[in-house]
């Protein structure tokens, strides 16, 4: 079975734009490293819940989106070797966190090994 990071983060809406061509830039870079797949895609029907949702997950505010993200990988350990490579590459090391078009803090990730998988 592969491997999958999910990411849910916050987005200003007057900075989709930005955060789009951000988000190409890093695709591009974790499938020159081996990711089999990277999807980025913004809410449009993502209400507040009465105990959870994804905008209460990031404290959405009203001039923000969520952005739910995933990662998809052949293995946790080529995951683990891509993500390590992704991080030593220069475009990672040379960017600023403050420079980027979303607010990292109140982003959250984690890995997943999949149960069931249909092509």
């Amino acid at each position: 079975m592969s491997y999958v990071d999910g990411f849910v983060v916050p987005v200003p809406k007057q900075k989709l734009d930005d955060y789009r061509e951000w988000s190409k830039k890093s695709g591009e870079l974790w499938k020159s490293k081996g990711a089999l797949e990277y999807v980025e895609c913004v809410g449009d029907d993502v209400q507040p819940g009465k105990v959870t949702s994804f905008p209460q997950s990031v404290k959405l505010q009203d001039d923000e989106v969520v952005v739910f993200s995933w990662i998809v990988y052949k293995s946790k350990e080529d995951r683990d070797r891509i993500n390590k490579a992704v991080m030593d590459d220069p475009m990672m090391k040379n960017t600023d966190p403050k420079s980027w078009p979303f607010d990292g803090k109140r982003m959250f990730m984690g890995g997943f090994q999949p149960i069931v998988e249909i092509h």
